[in-house]
């Protein structure tokens, strides 16, 4: 089995949290988590964006820096990116087939005793890449909660929670508070903090945390990118920056040198496709597309739709574990009809029971179910020339791969 294939047979696994299988397999590689500067980035909803400002500054003021993110849109390489570049699939072939080696051996030897997870396995490859690379400083995304999140093997310099809020309940807990303790399992003890705004129940949940490991709290507002030009779109990407500066002048503070050109850089160009993102056709037709797959996500997205007068048609899908009557609440008063489709995994909710939810919601909504996605836009776009796709970031990526345009320019905003 080709190391790829090796990797993607993995996903029946699914999650599994814990560090036991990460800690065995980055020892039996020399650790190599350890041979960079990494900083640490949780949170329910915008750390991916944070992230992605983060790592574009650090490339502005000259670093060798990096970035790990999940999920991908259309290619695994997406989730790998050294110098503001996605690696190159031969490269990303050669980790993943030194990690399935140290697997195997582990597994021979009895260290392991069950298989490792995807996610595992694309972590301990991130960490190869970069050690390859030699990389200075990596922006590293936890994938779910913290605690037991396999980026949280490494020792950075700076951890951030960039925004709490209800998703992956199952997985976190049931109340801001429990979700928050799962987030600040990253803080390390005498490494500083930045987190952007709470709520008072999750705010005293980290303190708490931080305060037992004399972790200093630094608390960042959208007023810390006043001055700034964000080119992120939506009024939630002020928060998000605000969350980069404060990060970004922690990281200046602490020897990693990122002058205010840098940062400016960082914040006005950071590369985030798939959040508020505006793709337009050769023919003129036009699609926003944004990855909001939990109520928060869905709330910010709403937000952005109630300042533009002319209601578009929503084409949408939603993973099983999600709410979708919230996220419907928030988003079908500012859209004019609904059309329920299936994202190509197998945790896609079904559209019918979708659509259900949807009407129980918005009685007087227009709504369609059409399962292929190609046909959902199709139906949307009879009905409009602008629509907006929304609901998961998998239907986002099946959207992106079939009009080819992944790497075309658009606004994007956060996750």
């Amino acid at each position: 089995m080709d190391p790829l294939s090796y990797l993607f047979s993995l996903e029946q696994f699914g999650i599994k949290f814990g560090l036991e299988n990460i800690s065995a397999i980055v020892a039996a590689l020399g650790h190599p988590e350890r041979a960079f500067a990494s900083v640490h980035v949780a949170g329910t909803n915008g750390k991916g964006s944070v992230t992605a400002m983060v790592d574009a500054a650090l490339g502005a003021a000259g670093r060798r820096s990096a970035r790990y993110t999940s999920p991908h849109l259309v290619d695994l390489t997406e989730r790998f990116t050294i110098d503001g570049r996605a690696i190159d699939e031969p490269s990303l072939v050669a980790a993943v087939d030194r990690v399935r080696r140290t697997v195997d051996a582990l597994r021979a030897d009895g260290t392991l005793d069950v298989q490792p997870t995807f996610f595992e396995v694309t972590t301990a490859a991130a960490f190869e890449l970069f050690r390859d690379a030699r990389v200075e400083v990596a922006v590293l995304e936890v994938g779910l909660g913290g605690r037991l999140d396999a980026t949280n093997v490494v020792s950075p310099i700076a951890t951030t929670i960039t925004s709490i809020a209800f998703d992956h309940q199952l997985h976190l807990g049931t109340t801001l508070g429990a979700i928050a303790r799962e987030k600040a399992g990253i803080v390390k003890p005498g490494v500083p903090l930045v987190v952007g705004p709470l709520e008072r129940e999750a705010e005293d949940a980290i303190a708490a945390i931080a305060a037992e490991r004399g972790a200093e709290v630094i608390h960042a507002s959208p007023a810390d990118a006043d001055g700034f030009v964000v080119g992120l779109p939506g009024d939630h990407q002020r928060a998000n920056a605000g969350v980069a500066v404060r990060l970004l002048r922690l990281l200046d503070a602490r020897g990693i040198d990122v002058p205010h050109a840098a940062i400016v850089a960082g914040l006005a160009d950071p590369h985030w496709p798939g959040r508020l993102d505006t793709r337009r056709l050769a023919d003129g037709r036009e699609m926003l597309l944004d990855a909001a797959h939990n109520p928060a996500g869905a709330a910010a997205l709403a937000s952005y739709l109630q300042a533009d007068a002319r209601r578009r048609p929503l084409v949408f899908a939603a993973m099983k574990d999600k709410s979708a009557r919230e996220m419907f609440a928030a988003l079908l008063p500012v859209v004019d009809r609904l059309i329920v489709t299936r994202a190509s995994t197998r945790r896609s909710a079904d559209p019918d029971a979708l659509a259900a939810i949807a009407r129980d919601v918005a009685p007087s909504m227009a709504i369609d179910v059409t399962p292929v996605v190609e046909d959902a836009l199709d139906r949307a776009w009879r009905a409009s020339p602008r629509i907006v796709v929304a609901g998961s970031i998998f239907l986002l990526g099946d959207v992106l791969e079939l009009i080819g345009r992944v790497g075309a320019a658009g606004a994007s905003a956060g996750s």
